[in-house]
C-alpha cells in the first residue's frame, strides 16, 4: 500500500484554491484518453479516486472548464486555470482528483490504467490493472477491493 496519510492537503499552481481529503482513496488511476491528454498537456492525466464526502474545496471557488455536460465536470482554479478535479454527472459518490493537485503527491501509484486504446506508445506505465476503455461498470467493485486489500 502507498504510503499516505490523512488529511491530504492540496492546491493548485496559483495557492488561490485548496482542497482536502479525509477520506482513503478508493483507488487511484492514470488516464489515457486524448481528452485527458489535451486537458493536462501530457500523456496522461492521473485520478485519486475518493469518495464524495471526503472531499472538499477549502478555500476559493472553482469555475468548469473541459467537461461541462451531462458526463462530468472538470473544476479548475479560475485564476491559474489549474484541472484540479473532476465530478460525475448525475453523482456517484466520488470525486476524481488529480494526484498532482496534492501538497505531497509522492505517494501517488498506479493502480489502474485507462484508455489504453489512446496511449502514447512509450507512456504505458505497467499499473496492475489495465483497460483498453473504461473498466465495466461490474469491475470497478473489484478495483475497490482489490486497492483496498493492497
Amino acid at each position: 500500500m502507498p504510503d499516505w496519510t490523512l488529511p491530504m492537503e492540496g492546491g493548485c499552481r496559483c495557492g488561490k484554491v485548496r482542497i482536502r481529503i479525509t477520506m482513503p482513496p478508493m483507488v487511484t488511476m492514470l488516464c489515457h484518453c486524448t481528452g485527458c491528454q489535451h486537458m493536462s498537456a501530457s500523456a496522461f492525466s492521473t485520478t485519486i479516486i475518493v469518495p464524495t464526502d471526503g472531499f472538499e474545496v477549502t478555500q476559493g471557488d472553482t469555475v468548469i472548464g473541459g467537461i461541462h455536460g451531462d458526463q462530468g465536470r472538470h473544476n479548475h482554479c479560475d485564476w491559474c486555470k489549474s484541472w484540479m478535479f473532476t465530478r460525475i454527472v448525475p453523482e456517484q459518490g466520488f470525486v476524481n482528483v488529480r494526484a498532482t493537485m496534492l501538497d505531497d503527491p509522492s505517494w501517488f501509484v498506479p493502480f489502474a490504467e485507462v484508455y489504453t486504446s489512446e496511449a502514447l506508445p512509450w507512456a504505458i506505465a505497467g499499473a496492475p490493472h489495465s483497460y483498453e476503455k473504461f473498466p465495466p461498470m461490474e469491475d470497478y467493485q473489484k478495483l475497490i477491493g482489490a486497492f483496498a486489500a493492497q
